[in-house]
């Protein structure tokens, strides 16, 4: 037990550098470097649920042989296996006691989970997966769920979340999609600082995932090589990270590839210049899990692991995770030779201490004794789960069959129509964890697609095939129950899953972007049988449907939409909900190996030099409503721009229908003249509006010129004088009215402290 009680560490009252500083200088190395490695106990059993895991699971010294030098962090307590909440509670708070009964400072470890689709643990709420929150574009119904997946963290004793990602989708065959946000950087950003901002303000740590340029991996496949310009980086990928750290994000993970040759967990030019010496960032950097050890095994780079550790303290990388590796025994030989410089372990664990010292851990008065109220899927969070679900369903196509008003004969036919595990993305505990655990229960009521269309209609299921796999005679099978209903529903999509357990998710690549298995196979079968086909898609990435759209009645696209994401989509095909969720991500048209997004520059595009044309089916932003908005006008307040100032769009939106509807406007940049190749638009602000029967509304977007900067050709973001056209529409193709702007005053160069959202006013 601790004998420091008295000492100035201990009293809040006093700075946290100067407690920190003095802590810092009673710790032997053994102690330094305890706090810098977190410890999985449990990471031999199940299965595989990172990267290689049982290949670089290194097995820990006892648990006893570690507490009398202190532990740095505990790795997902709840998240490794199932237990009920009340039982893993008390055991985390028994295993506290033991950490701070058994080290000489008494400091407890941190506690880190995943959260990306709720806190990842058994019988936890299973939120809709991040393309969802982007289909939603409504950052504050995203900040509302954060809160209460932190809260619901904080009440168990867990203080940091590995969420949420900010990796912008740029090779939609890359399995791990399903955890983008989406395509554009804008809306990556927006609605990843507002998942930011409801975590933290719960009192748990967010780690913003993966720093930097995971998304941008050769041909879509995971791990792999990225070959990026910096232009590329700084314009498209890094922007989600700026707006999150402003929103007050603490800590970030590294990205497990390496850019143009060094691994991110190597790169100090990433980690260190740019994240803490241009972007200002303060907090503790984690590695990704296994990555130090990456260095030495996959990226081959380090001749050891204690070479390794030292690669990767100096980078800027503090805690290595999962469990400790190469910054244990390694790491310490490494300091008593020499060969690693001491002031780089200093550096790491001021800033692990700090942030110790910031939750409170470091106080006296500090009890790692869970809350009261222990519920994980309460009501209200339930409630709220299925409201994200119904903003973000996307009517994609309809002939006018939809919606299903009336009691219909349906035939349910698909892989994804009765199975709960459709409703979830490969993050989800249920998809994540207890697939390894089959003869434990699921843990949550997730009904499926074919239970909510029960509720209204008299449906038959048939199966027509798994999502891979299959036979001809369930297809034809499926043939015979569709001809015999009105209207047929084919549920066809993806199987979350991770490391080839699935069609996607982590490790789950594709070559293409058709449907799975032979799922097209039976789409074409359900299409011939002379019944109306509405496809409904739950699946991890848009597929390539240009063979099939002109014969389907209609397309709704729910991606992964949570436990009760299946009334969600029930209601919008019945007409219970009127659909406004958006595409986050495009469609691919003709060509299933097309990876493009509609961020490109114009030799991008279709074009007569090639044979190939990239042009979406569906492009980035679309979504259809039953009872469409009507847009009445769109004016600037006037036509110049300072470079150092703002503009004005007003947008008049009118319901003229008995039905409640939503719009989104989006507004795109076009800048004719730059001094690089510039997309052709970009998206720079969007906001949802929902408008009540009969009314109108007002749109007011305040737009500062920081947002149509960009990387010249000197290195630096900057902000030309100039004509540019601000695109106001429904989506990126659905472009309303062009406003044509001058920008006036000299060029100017901006950074980490620019204006990065317009301000929007809806008046009513």
């Amino acid at each position: 037990m601790t004998t420091e009680a008295t000492s100035d560490w201990r009293d809040p009252g006093l700075p946290a550098a100067e407690r920190v500083r003095d802590l810092m200088a009673r710790m032997t190395a053994r102690e330094k470097i305890a706090q810098l490695c977190g410890i999985w106990v449990g990471i031999d059993s199940g299965g595989e649920m990172a990267p290689h895991q049982h290949d670089f699971a290194v097995a820990p010294p006892g648990f006893d042989d570690l507490t009398p030098h202190g532990i740095g962090q505990l790795t997902r307590v709840f998240g490794t296996r199932p237990i009920a909440q009340e039982i893993g509670a008390h055991s985390l708070a028994r295993t506290q006691r033991k950490i701070i009964a058994g080290n000489r400072f008494g400091i407890p470890a941190m506690v880190h989970e995943e959260c990306l689709t709720g806190l990842a643990a058994w019988q936890a709420t299973a939120y809709p997966s991040p393309l969802c929150w982007g289909a939603t574009f409504e950052p504050d119904l995203v900040r509302r769920m954060a809160f209460r997946i932190g809260t619901s963290m904080r009440r168990l004793g867990v203080h940091q979340g590995l969420a949420p990602v900010l990796d912008v989708a740029r090779d939609l065959r890359w399995g791990r999609v399903e955890e983008t946000i989406g395509e554009d950087p804008h809306l990556v950003g927006t609605i990843g600082a507002a998942y930011v901002a409801g975590l933290e303000s719960a009192g748990v740590v967010a780690t913003l995932k993966h720093f930097a340029g995971y998304s941008a991996s050769r041909a879509g496949r995971n791990l792999a090589p990225v070959s990026i310009g910096p232009r590329e980086l700084a314009d498209v990928i890094l922007p989600p990270f700026e707006m999150a750290l402003r929103a007050g994000a603490r800590s970030v993970m590294n990205s497990y590839t390496d850019i143009d040759g060094v691994p991110v967990a190597a790169d100090a030019s990433l980690l260190t210049d740019l994240l803490r010496g241009e972007y200002g960032f303060t907090g503790t950097v984690v590695a990704d899990y296994f990555s130090v050890a990456f260095l030495h095994k996959l990226h081959s780079v380090a001749a050891g692991r204690e070479d390794a550790a030292g690669q990767a303290l100096a980078a800027g990388i503090d805690v290595e995770l999962p469990t400790v590796d190469c910054y244990g025994d390694p790491l310490l030989a490494g300091l008593e030779s020499g060969r690693v410089d001491r002031a780089l372990v200093d550096r790491a664990l001021e800033r692990v201490l700090r942030q110790k010292c910031d939750l409170g851990l470091l106080d006296p008065g500090f009890s790692p004794d869970p809350g009261t109220d222990l519920a994980l899927d309460d009501p209200e969070s339930r409630a709220l789960a299925r409201e994200v679900a119904e903003r973000s369903v996307v009517l994609v196509h309809n002939d006018g069959v939809l919606p299903l008003t009336d009691r219909r004969r349906i035939a349910v036919v698909g892989p994804r129509a009765d199975d709960p595990g459709a409703m979830m993305g490969c993050y989800s505990f249920p998809l994540h964890v207890g697939v390894h655990h089959p003869d434990v229960p699921m843990g949550l009521d997730v009904p499926t697609v074919l239970d909510a269309l029960a509720a209204d209609h008299d449906v038959t299921f048939a199966l027509g095939c798994p999502v891979r796999g299959g036979t001809d005679e369930e297809i034809h099978h499926a043939v015979d129950v569709a001809r015999r209903s009105e209207i047929c529903v084919a549920v066809l999509g993806d199987q979350a899953g991770l490391f080839g357990g699935g069609t996607s998710g982590e490790g789950c690549d594709v070559a293409d972007l058709r449907l799975p298995g032979r799922q097209e196979e039976l789409l074409e079968a359900l299409l011939a049988s002379g019944t109306p086909v509405v496809l409904v898609l739950l699946s991890g990435r848009p597929y390539e449907l240009s063979r099939q759209i002109d014969r389907l009645a209609a397309v709704v696209c729910g991606f992964y939409p949570g436990e009760d994401g299946a009334a969600a989509l029930a209601g919008v095909l019945s007409g219970h909900i009127n659909p406004s969720g958006r595409l986050p991500v495009s469609f691919p048209g003709a060509g299933a190996g097309q990876p493009s997004t509609y961020l490109s520059a114009p030799l991008g595009a279709r074009s007569e030099v090639s044979t190939v044309d990239p042009t979406p089916l569906f492009p980035f932003g679309h979504g259809l409503s039953y009872a469409p908005a009507t847009w009445t006008t769109v004016s600037a307040v006037a036509h110049e721009w300072p470079t150092d100032g703002t503009c004005r769009l007003v947008t008049t939106l009118r319901n003229d229908t008995e039905t409640a509807t939503t719009e989104v406007v989006q507004i795109y940049l076009h800048d004719p003249v730059a001094e690089v190749a510039r997309p052709v638009q970009q998206l720079i602000g969007a906001v949802k509006v929902d408008l009540p029967p009969g009314t109108t509304r007002t749109v007011t977007a305040t737009l500062h010129a920081d947002l149509t900067a960009y990387t010249g050709r000197a290195g630096h973001r900057q902000v030309d004088p100039g004509e540019v056209e601000l695109r106001v529409g429904r989506s990126s193709a659905d472009i309303d009215t062009t406003v044509r702007f001058t920008l006036t005053g000299p060029r100017r160069r901006v950074g980490f402290d620019r204006t990065l959202t317009p301000a929007f006013d809806i008046d009513c």
